[in-house]
């Protein structure tokens, strides 16, 4: 019954677990949505002892988790005009380009960022999406392609204090769309890594604070982030972000590890924008799964 109740607790409150002790918030953030997996447990514990009393606490969980989470197994759809994005970690290793772009390509996305572009991979994509994608800047390991011309294209400074001079994983550009500009920054946040101290995210919490920075001085009204942010929209280390741009409803569609997804770390974020609908696409030789999403234009 404790253990229930902790549960249900870490559910509600995980806002107040310290992050002083090995980011413990952050990581409980992140699974924050798997917590689910222990009813499952209570209700054997529950029928083994034979007890009403631990069967309503078992179900106390998933009653607060339902409330959570249960609405966003389900998308909102809109009325408006849309457009439609794809976001994709391609890893520096894969090298089936072909395949990956085919992947991208079939949901004929307007936009598709993409981040881990490497000098040996950078012409077979630009080769292969050329055809459909005509306008593209590549910043650094970061590359954006789109059908609608760009302008204004450059790096983003996002880079951590203790990384070098060649570490650029950041990039803006104005979108000229049909329905007008639209500002779009492909980011990806460093690594986090679990180790004996707990979980290790402070650069990557660096280079959000820097990434949230350019959003909020950012004068055009309409923006898409389309980024690998190494962590779910949960985790109180992306908030300098989260408090500025907004996702669709669905935590569910998953993109990391590719072989066996439990969260999603890659993100399609909006400002003065609506996302109705978010989901994964079907695996490519990266250890991300794309993710696309289609924005509502008429807000």
């Amino acid at each position: 019954m404790a253990f229930a109740v902790l549960v249900t607790a870490l559910l509600l409150f995980h806002q107040f677990v310290p992050n002083r002790i090995g980011h413990l918030g952050s990581l409980i953030e992140t699974v924050r949505p798997w917590l689910v997996l222990s009813v499952p447990v209570l209700l054997a514990l529950a029928w083994w002892r034979r007890s009403k009393l631990v069967l309503i606490a078992a179900m106390l969980p998933l009653v607060v988790w339902a409330g959570l989470f249960g609405g966003q197994l389900f998308p909102t759809v809109g009325k408006g005009s849309y457009l439609t994005v794809v976001q994709h970690n391609v890893s520096d290793e894969n090298r089936d380009v072909a395949g990956t772009v085919r992947t991208l390509v079939a949901v004929e996305p307007d936009v598709i960022g993409l981040q881990e572009i490497v000098p040996e991979t950078l012409p077979a994509y630009a080769a292969a999406l050329a055809p459909g994608y005509p306008y593209h800047t590549v910043q650094g390991t970061v590359a954006l392609w789109s059908r609608h011309p760009l302008r204004e294209a450059g790096a983003l400074d996002i880079r951590p204090a203790a990384f070098g001079a060649d570490w650029n994983r950041g990039l803006r550009a104005i979108a000229q769309t049909p329905i007008g500009d639209i500002a779009i920054y492909v980011a990806h946040l460093p690594s986090v890594r679990f180790g004996l101290t707990g979980f290790d995210c402070v650069r990557r919490d660096e280079s959000a604070l820097k990434l949230a920075a350019a959003l909020r001085a950012e004068s055009v009204e309409q923006v898409i982030l389309l980024g690998d942010l190494n962590s779910t929209v949960d985790d109180r280390g992306l908030a300098p972000v989260t408090d500025l741009m907004a996702t669709g409803r669905s935590t569910f569609p998953f993109s990391w590890p590719a072989a066996m997804p439990v969260a999603r770390v890659d993100q399609i974020m909006v400002r003065s924008l609506h996302v109705p609908e978010l989901w994964s696409l079907p695996e490519t030789r990266s250890d991300h799964l794309p993710i696309a999403a289609t924005i509502d234009i008429d807000t």
